[in-house]
């Protein structure tokens, strides 16, 4: 709360859109712009006066809700995966197709934002190595220059709806166009804004037995023969038709597709098979609770997660002393995005109650909903599996008895 700074510098601008060049690029900008509250004692706080309490404690709110995305062994292997691919396509100087890559893992998991940070650093690095400039760009032209491309899958996709959400990215127009026009207009935009990447999120919103969606496959298969890598993001991919059925071995946690016996004359299995040679699959997993190192990087994480919380009470071993870290897997199966509105709602509640503190039978007053997470489609299966809990009823304090309480003399007397 020092005064050269502005109080109110956590009011939320503009609402960023990563599905459009100016709303990707102000993320990558600003990404990692907010500033935390103070971290204030009881005392401390206590000499505020009343606004600058109230502005304080809004600026805790927008912390606990605006908590940063804590890195996983998981998600670490993701992001090198991604990065990886994305190299090996964005320094390649053959005309061949390059090979993609599909996130998988079920809803709250943090791959979105796992793929978007990886791609955000890759975006700064390429463009420091051309100078902020598109390296093929035409003398006396404007330079153009979008290395990361990303869009969500449109709910009931078509080959026209895919084409137009990505050159919704770019801004162009596309009134009037016929698909043809659009798939050319779609290879244009990309080799003019030198994009390297292209991400198409919520993939498995396609449903393979609808026509339209076998359609939009096949336009997926053919945008690999330009030049960018597709990353491709979903729930429960290796089951979703999107490849050959597979199971997953349990042993070294590989994807196994049995062999094709007869293909048929059905164009999902021929689609299905190239896809599965052309894209890599790499998952990320919620956190176990197993084995004692298993233990210790939940721990980790919550010891991490501890360290971004504003409560005026000592938040050093709130969520890994004791037995909290058992009693928070249980709570959320180790998911992460469970494990972040589980806090929220705490902290908040915390606050109301003046408690300052995270406590087993605070965080038992509620339970964390499908409508805490809006954006997860539910009937594409990005809704996570949330652990049954009924919410205990918040306590209210007993009376105290006064049936034996002395009034006094005085009161004594005036009885008589």
């Amino acid at each position: 709360m020092t005064s050269q700074q502005n109080p109110l510098s956590f009011l939320p601008g503009p609402a960023v859109d990563r599905t459009t060049f100016e709303g990707w690029n102000r993320w990558c900008q600003t990404r990692k712009a907010f500033v935390a509250a103070p971290i204030l004692t009881a005392q401390e706080y206590g000499r505020l006066t009343k606004r600058q309490r109230r502005i304080h404690d809004l600026h805790r709110l927008a912390t606990h809700s605006s908590l940063p995305i804590q890195a996983t062994p998981m998600s670490e292997n993701v992001a090198n995966a991604v990065l990886a691919r994305i190299d090996d396509g964005a320094y390649s100087h053959k005309a061949g197709t390059r090979g993609g890559i599909m996130v998988n893992g079920d809803g709250a998991q943090g791959k979105t934002e796992t793929v978007c940070e990886a791609l955000a650093c890759f975006q700064e690095e390429w463009l420091a190595l051309n100078n902020y400039a598109n390296p093929d760009a035409m003398p006396g032209t404007r330079d153009l220059v979008a290395p990361v491309a990303y869009v969500r899958c449109p709910v009931k996709a078509t080959p026209i709806s895919t084409c137009q959400r990505i050159l919704d990215f770019y801004g162009e127009d596309y009134k009037g166009m016929r698909l043809e026009d659009l798939v050319r207009t779609v290879k244009t935009a990309v080799v003019e804004h030198a994009t390297k990447a292209l991400v198409i999120d919520d993939i498995t919103r396609l449903k393979l037995h609808r026509e339209a969606d076998q359609d939009v496959l096949d336009l997926i298969r053919e945008m690999m023969s330009m030049p960018v890598t597709l990353i491709l993001v979903g729930v429960g991919i290796p089951t979703s038709g999107l490849l050959r059925e597979g199971l997953r071995d349990p042993k070294t946690q590989q994807w196994i597709y049995p062999q094709v016996k007869d293909r048929g004359r059905s164009p999902n299995h021929h689609a299905a098979s190239q896809h599965e040679r052309r894209f890599q699959v790499v998952d990320l997993d919620p956190f176990r609770y197993t084995t004692p190192a298993e233990m210790q990087a939940w721990k980790d994480h919550l010891q991490r997660l501890e360290d971004e919380l504003r409560l005026l009470n000592s938040t050093v071993g709130m969520l890994t002393d004791g037995d909290m870290p058992e009693y928070l897997f249980s709570r959320t199966n180790g998911v992460v995005g469970i494990l972040e509105k589980l806090i929220q709602h705490g902290c908040r509640r915390a606050m109301e109650d003046k408690s300052e503190g995270l406590t087993k039978d605070l965080l038992n007053q509620f339970t964390v909903t499908p409508g805490d997470m809006p954006d997860l489609d539910a009937e594409s299966g990005e809704q996570p599996d949330i652990p049954m809990h009924t919410p205990t009823p918040k306590r209210k304090p007993k009376g105290r008895n006064t049936v034996f309480d002395d009034d006094g003399p005085e009161a004594a007397g005036s009885a008589g």
